[in-house]
């Protein structure tokens, strides 16, 4: 009954959005007139190819914007050395991740921006591509993509999967709950990045069975290559910059930047060789902040103009993408913006820590609250939170005055950093093996994979709550050689590495 009520919404959902097709042309065209979809390549929205598909299977994995398209290559490159049959087509939806993740792929992986969710833009897509299966990355569950592919007989994955708040009571309504039911149950994997997570997409009815742990890819997105040109800039503003006291401000929103002013302000007055360097969320944003702070007459140089510190520069900011994880090695301070207004959501704390800076962060952090426990659990002092910019910039002036205390605190971020992060990348890709290419691929072993499938959801199921409500739950124990036991599902604030 609740899949008949979720395929009549989908129907609905379907017969919608191919009758609003010609606006939603309309406005690709308009957000191309506006500088936000690719000049030449913005057809490929409406799921027009503009490469060949080479012969021979073909996995698609997709991932909406930048951060989460930098957290999967670590798994594609995995791909591409377990399974070298494999062709690789990756999809992302934002101009800004293709600008940046275009150059980080591994060589013959096929890059094309992602079809909108209409009947004629995804039929035409996994028509030409015919993918045998697709990985999804964090929230991206749209109906006719699922369900095409499923009709199709295309194995889905679901990875580092997140359901905000939010979403969570939208999903949950009396319409849409049967939809997003019907959906998550054409997954043969389910991985969230949290065992709170994983308890969101139960509530919406994902087979039990599905879902499964391997820790948060974000922790990851280190292991991506960095072109030597890249590497040679930052060691030259290393040298610039190594006898003077540096803070980096990144991902910062708009009107945060009047924090960091406050704060840098309040530190010049007692350390007149400080630079603060200021990492917009958004190019735009940063091009904005220097044409003001440079009518104020502050020192102040911006990244696509100066690669260098031009002399008497204290601020200088980034006005480019891709280059975050690189220029945490500029500093040992980092304040992860996004964080300190109410309604944001914070970003990735993780490439701070692993480059080893002494790591603080707003109250407003959104889904990384869970790496924010994670990570203090594993050393308390790894990552700080601050209110406002009165805290922080005595925080600073702390640690900039005490150098063993600032090393105590770059030592915990980086050690609750490989803590949480050894494993996961091996750890995902044996999940994606057993549930997507062994079984997903394999009819004839349907009926033996759903027996190991129950087997380990009935011990995976039982893990969960047991970490999630904190109770005396027996352990249960799987077959020996099961794929399972290699993933036991992790207590909260502990990740792939920390069993």
């Amino acid at each position: 009954m609740a899949t008949c009520r979720g395929m009549i919404v989908y129907k609905l959902y379907r017969a919608l959005s191919y009758g609003l097709s010609p606006l939603v042309h309309l406005h690709l065209r308009w957000r191309k007139f506006r500088g936000l979809e690719h000049p030449l390549r913005w057809p490929e929205r409406l799921g027009r190819a503009s490469a060949s598909r080479p012969p021979g299977p073909l996995l698609w994995v997709h991932a909406v914007s930048l951060g989460e398209g930098m957290a999967v290559i670590p798994v594609i490159k995995q791909c591409m050395q377990q399974r070298p049959d494999f062709n690789i087509l990756m999809t992302t939806t934002t101009l800004s991740a293709f600008e940046v993740i275009k150059d980080k792929l591994p060589t013959g992986v096929l890059y094309q921006f992602a079809p909108i969710d209409t009947p004629m833009a995804m039929d035409a897509f996994i028509g030409y591509w015919k993918p045998d299966a697709i990985i999804l990355v964090e929230s991206e569950l749209w109906p006719n993509l699922i369900l095409s592919a499923s009709e199709n007989g295309i194995a889905l994955a679901l990875i580092n999967a997140r359901m905000s708040a939010k979403s969570l009571r939208r999903w949950s309504g009396s319409l849409l709950l049967p939809l997003v039911s019907l959906l998550l149950s054409r997954f043969s994997l389910i991985i969230p990045l949290s065992n709170a997570q994983a308890i969101r997409f139960q509530l919406l009815q994902a087979p039990p069975f599905v879902i499964n742990f391997s820790g948060d890819l974000k922790y990851a997105v280190g292991e991506c290559n960095v072109s030597t040109e890249e590497v040679s800039c930052i060691n030259d503003l290393k040298l610039q910059l190594a006898h003077k006291k540096v803070w980096m401000a990144s991902s910062i929103h708009s009107g945060e930047e009047e924090v960091i002013l406050a704060v840098h302000e309040y530190l010049m007055q007692k350390h007149g060789d400080m630079v603060t360097i200021i990492v917009p969320r958004y190019p735009q944003h940063g091009r904005e902040i220097f044409q003001k702070l440079r009518k104020e007459r502050y020192g102040v140089a911006l990244r696509s103009q100066h690669k260098l510190l031009q002399p008497g520069t204290n601020i200088y900011i980034v006005d480019t993408l891709g280059e975050l994880g690189q220029l945490y090695s500029l500093t040992s301070i980092a304040v992860v913006g996004g964080s300190f207004f109410p309604g944001l959501a914070g970003h990735n704390l993780s490439e701070a820590a692993a480059a080893g800076c002494a790591v603080f962060t707003g109250l407003y952090v959104g889904h990384f609250s869970h790496m924010v426990l994670q990570m203090q659990r594993v050393n308390k002092v790894s990552i700080q939170q601050v209110s406002g910019d009165l805290e922080l910039a005595e925080a600073l002036d702390e640690l900039f005055t005490d150098s063993t205390a600032l090393k105590i605190r770059q030592q915990a971020a980086k050690e609750a950093y490989h803590a949480l992060s050894s494993g996961i990348i091996a750890n995902t890709w044996t999940l994606i093996d057993f549930h997507v290419f062994r079984s997903g691929l394999s009819p004839s072993n349907q009926a033996s994979v759903q027996s190991d499938m129950k087997i380990g959801f009935l011990w995976s199921h039982a893990q969960v709550m047991r970490s999630y409500l904190g109770r005396g739950t027996r352990r249960m124990e799987l077959p020996r050689g099961h794929p399972a036991r290699a993933h036991t599902p992790h207590k909260p604030g502990q990740g792939a590495g920390g069993r």
